[in-house]
């Protein structure tokens, strides 16, 4: 099912990368993280090609074997990672950033070979030792992707151990092999004190456009690997990030509060793009809401240690922390202390600023960060009887055990102070823009007052609550009828890629020539950009080949029109328009179908569990694969036209669906 794109296709989509392709990248100082800008890539010679190419076929027939022999997977994946990083070099050999990073992959695949055979020899000798790099298969696309693993100097793997996950800065040509060079050589060193913790380097498919989709679930499936290979403690996981990392740590940890017992951030991004981008709509502006103006999100903080912090000659990045700590102060927690070192008031928030210093840390601000990791990990996590906690969208819900699962109205601020007493048998809780609350850890309780009204309860280990107007009741069987925006279900377009998804491909007799080789010319660009930015290729079958079982696994991304892939057929009529051979008509709005197409997002109706993308892929701009964030820009839904040439096609109209799945009236 992988990689059904050939070689001509990708040179194709690389010709075809214009529209959206073409909007220039802003300077390194406006997109945060940056120092200075990158050096123009070297391109290798034939020879080096070459050698890499016998050394990657060497890994990849070592792996052939030691599958045929059954060795254990976890360490298969560990050798395969070595091919993989062959493979993506090849296929995007513009990736190297210097001569050096040449003779680094040389290295690096020189070391897969070697534990290749010590596998074959059933003597793996590289999970031995402080560092070590490891490997995992992701769900989202099926690449075998590396993390760096670092043990504390007495490790003791029989006793439960604090994690620190490290984000690392801008990298915009850290390919597979530079990764793993780097790491097993030191470079990149966090100087964070060794109080007995484990620490996790991420990849983040390089840059994973700040951490963000693919570059966001690698976090999460890198903990979840380290998991299962080492001993780690569930309630002492602190998350860590610098420069471009600070942006993910601010990014994760404020959407994601009860994953982590505390954060430290360091010179996270802020971002411009309303400021900079006048020509956005009013549905794109409200998408930006998202993870773009993460200083909303601060009241997040009542819930998790952070400490945020910069150097006092970094103006670009000291701006991150000072918008969290002023938007928490709004939220009733002033800060006291010294201007460089200051406490939130009734919240666990920390700020340092490492005086005369840039884009660094000073030692003093170390110390002191190094003070805060222990205090914590010392502490761990347990569940609050107190949580504060907002959301402007159901894909960021939960907060210990407290679940927003229905939004009055998304982009808009949703939030919960909800408080437990008596051991758990008493509720008082406040919402707003909440038409649907889960109530989790719920054994003991007796009686809710939620808005002002009174419930009286049934103990379980949930209890699900509706508002019908300004009337809560509790909900008999925990679901809702009907279609409504829900957890991961709620849209845009582009939330569709943080889970695994599956593209199909076309092979019927198109309605429309043009707008089914448009679909494909957007496909080709979508996997090639995916590939070379997020460092694997999206699973793809043709739409003959599709199975029930692919419906109940995979987000379904469709291409073509309603003659050229069956299952845009089947779907054809449960959709939100109505598509002819004639015409496209979306609401009060109709377009000749033999040019004009829909690309959007929707439950889908062969199972409403997940979702039916049809058309497109991530809707950002090509720059956001590997920049800071990248602005969902067709909302919901969309209209678009054939583009002749172009892998994109002309906008025609977009926007966002309601609650219920309807178009706004």
């Amino acid at each position: 099912m992988k990689r059904l794109f050939t070689s001509a296709t990708i040179v194709l989509a690389l010709a075809f990368q214009t529209g959206i392709a073409q909007q220039p990248a802003p300077p390194p100082a406006a997109r945060g993280g940056g120092r200075g800008a990158t050096p123009p890539p070297v391109q290798a010679k034939p020879e080096e090609l070459s050698k890499i190419k016998d050394k990657t076929g060497q890994i990849e027939s070592l792996v052939k074997d030691l599958k045929a022999k059954r060795a254990q997977p976890e360490l298969v994946s560990d050798v395969e990672v070595y091919a993989h990083a062959g493979h993506m070099l090849l296929e995007y050999p513009d990736m190297f950033a210097n001569q050096a990073a040449i003779e680094h992959a040389f290295a690096t695949l020189d070391q897969g070979i070697e534990r290749g055979k010590q596998l074959q020899a059933n003597r793996p000798q590289w999970n031995q030792g402080r560092k070590q790099i490891h490997a995992y298969r992701s769900e989202i696309d099926g690449a075998v992707l590396p993390y760096g693993v670092t043990l504390p100097e007495n490790y003791d793997p029989s006793k439960p151990t604090r994690l620190y996950v490290w984000l690392h800065g801008r990298q915009n040509n850290t390919t597979e092999a530079e990764f793993i060079y780097g790491f097993l050589n030191r470079r990149g060193a966090t100087n964070v004190a060794d109080q007995g913790q484990i620490q996790l380097d991420c990849f983040g498919r390089i840059n994973g456009a700040g951490w963000h989709w693919a570059g966001e679930m690698d976090v999460f499936e890198s903990i979840a690997a380290v998991k299962k290979r080492f001993n780690i403690d569930d309630k002492r996981v602190m998350i860590r990030g610098f420069s471009q990392g600070g942006e993910g740590a601010w990014h994760i940890s404020l959407h994601h509060p009860d994953r982590f017992a505390a954060a430290e951030i360091g010179a996270g991004t802020v971002s411009r793009t309303a400021q900079q981008r006048p020509d956005l709509k009013p549905y794109q502006l409200s998408t930006l809401r998202i993870w773009e103006n993460i200083s909303e999100w601060a009241l997040n903080i009542y819930n998790l240690p952070l400490a945020g912090h910069d150097g006092e000659n970094d103006p670009g990045q000291l701006e991150s922390s000072l918008r969290a700590r002023a938007q928490l102060e709004k939220e009733g927690f002033p800060s006291q202390g010294d201007p460089d070192y200051l406490r939130s008031q009734g919240a666990p928030g920390l700020w340092m600023v490492s005086k005369a210093t840039g884009h660094g840390t000073s030692p003093l601000v170390r110390q002191r960060l190094d003070a805060f990791l222990k205090e914590h990990g010392d502490k761990g996590q347990s569940s609050p009887d107190h949580i504060r906690f907002l959301t402007y969208t159901t894909r960021y819900n939960r907060d210990y055990w407290v679940s927003l699962d229905g939004l009055e109205k998304h982009y808009e601020r949703a939030e919960v102070d909800a408080q437990r007493t008596s051991d758990g048998a008493s509720y008082d809780i406040k919402t707003k823009n909440l038409t649907r609350l889960v109530l989790h850890e719920t054994e003991h309780a007796r009686e809710i007052t939620i808005d002002g009204q009174n419930l009286r309860v049934k103990a379980g280990p949930a209890i699900t609550l509706d508002r019908n107007g300004s009337k809560w009741k509790v909900a008999k069987n925990g679901r809702e009828r009907g279609l409504h925006k829900t957890h991961a279900l709620q849209g845009p377009i582009d939330d569709a890629f943080l889970d695994p998804f599956l593209m199909v491909r076309p092979t019927g007799t198109p309605w429309s020539k043009e707008v089914n080789d448009q679909a494909l010319r957007t496909m080709a660009r979508f996997d090639q950009l995916w590939g070379k930015f997020f460092r694997g290729h999206p699973f793809v079958k043709d739409d003959k080949d599709v199975t029930e079982a692919d419906f109940a696994k995979y987000h379904m991304v469709l291409f073509g029109d309603p003659g050229s892939n069956k299952w845009i057929a089947k779907m054809n009529g449960k959709l939100p328009f109505k598509w002819t051979k004639e015409s496209v008509t979306l609401g009060g709005q109709t377009f000749p179908s033999k040019e004009s197409f829909p690309a959007l997002i929707y439950p889908n109706p062969l199972n409403p569990a997940k979702y039916v993308v049809l058309n497109t892929g991530l809707t950002i701009e090509d720059r956001g694969y590997n920049g800071d964030y990248g602005t969902p820009l067709w909302g919901d839904y969309a209209i678009v036209k054939v583009k002749a040439g172009a892998a994109v096609p002309d906008l025609l109209t977009a926007g966002l669906f309601d609650e219920n799945w309807e178009l706004p009236k």
